[in-house]
């Protein structure tokens, strides 16, 4: 399924240009943190690179935020699962201060979405925590993506009592259908639970984290929360592209996102949107421009392929198509796939985001199959 799927998106990259609409589409408190080897010279494309690079703090936090969406797979695995008051058969006692509020699986293929939220309470940083769960394989993120777009308008809306005042207009914008139909189908389940834990503890700072498609759902979480007055920190991880230009324009506007992108003075660790990309990962480029679909500012990007990464191979990008990051150009084109490539690296890429996510067992964070190594799909 993943082969295949692949071999068809590789052509329909190669006509996409007289394609008229979508063929496909793509739908730290630790002890145990992964200690970080040195990496010669990952970042030596683009003259600036080493101006980029994030600092240990950042570095910290992502890792940490990985581990957290992490957790997210166990929730709608048979057998599993997160259960109060914080335990799971994965990561769950990395965080020993969180306590879980609640879990959603709301159904399969375009509207679904599965996650937790959980409470990080003192001595860790006072933080509601929304992870979003991505699909469980490449081949389903590709699925999850033929669909067309439709209009995009913030919610909820200026006349909502609930919208903040001068909420503004998303000119033009258009959205992935399925991603919006799975934000929408999640909306009035993680909502009610923030404003809640909200009104308990005023103080506490809210925490949007997702992979895959679990990184697109946040996205549009995080524009809603914008829309309702509040404040969140967005992190996603292999996040697809949601929407059209427009879209994307009025997300980094929304996040403050096109300022820091053209003031190398800003404080860029401190954005409140973060899109963290891996070379490789082919998720963070789809859907493509042909398709009418733009991504937005704000990535951050990992250049080293192998897991772990070190300080050094993680960098800010500048705007939303920084050619040294994920959008570097590649002879022949990204999706010119040539004879005997091994795809299981693409799987991989869109997997290794500090560690391997998605596998909801500990143990196996450093399982990398010998015989993959060795064969070609």
């Amino acid at each position: 399924m993943l082969v295949s799927c692949l071999l068809t998106l590789a052509a329909a990259w190669s006509s996409s240009a007289t394609a008229s609409q979508p063929q496909i589409a793509l739908q730290a408190e630790s002890s145990n943190r992964r200690p970080a080897p040195s990496s010669a010279a990952s970042l030596s494309a683009g003259s600036n690179a080493s101006a980029s690079v994030i600092s240990p703090e950042l570095f910290a936090e992502l890792e940490e935020l990985a581990r957290i969406v992490d957790i997210s797979y166990c929730v709608g695995s048979v057998g599993l699962g997160v259960q109060k008051p914080f335990s799971c058969p994965s990561r769950c006692g990395d965080f020993p201060n969180f306590e879980l509020v609640t879990t959603w699986n709301t159904g399969p293929m375009l509207s679904d979405s599965c996650g937790y939220i959980a409470l990080s309470h003192p001595p860790s940083p006072k933080r509601i925590v929304v992870a979003f769960r991505g699909t469980y394989s490449l081949s389903n993120t590709i699925a999850d993506l033929s669909t067309m777009p439709q209009e995009y308008s913030p919610y909820p809306g200026v006349e909502d009592p609930d919208a903040e005042p001068h909420v503004p207009k998303c000119l033009n914008c258009t959205v992935h259908t399925g991603f919006y139909t799975s934000w929408a189908n999640t909306r009035d389940v993680v909502l009610p639970h923030i404003l809640d834990a909200l009104k308990h503890h005023p103080d506490y700072a809210i925490t949007l984290v997702g992979h895959s498609l679990g990184g697109a759902v946040a996205a549009l979480a995080g524009l809603d929360l914008l829309a309702r007055g509040l404040r969140p920190t967005v992190t996603t991880f292999g996040e697809p592209r949601i929407g059209n230009a427009d879209l994307a324009r009025y997300l980094d506007e929304r996040f403050n996102l096109t300022r820091r992108a053209h003031d190398m003075a800003a404080p860029r660790d401190s954005a409140a949107f973060r899109r963290v990309t891996h070379a490789a990962d082919p998720i963070p480029l789809l859907p493509l421009d042909e398709w009418g679909y733009k991504p937005h500012s704000g990535e951050i990007y990992i250049a080293k392929r192998d897991l772990p990464p070190n300080v050094t191979d993680v960098r800010h990008c500048d705007g939303p198509e920084d050619k040294h990051c994920i959008a570097i150009p590649d002879e022949g084109g990204f999706w010119a796939i040539p004879a005997r490539f091994k795809l299981w690296q693409l799987f991989f890429a869109h997997r290794d985001y500090f560690w391997r996510l998605g596998l909801c067992v500990p143990t196996m964070d450093g399982w990398w199959p010998q015989q993959m190594e060795e064969t070609d799909l």
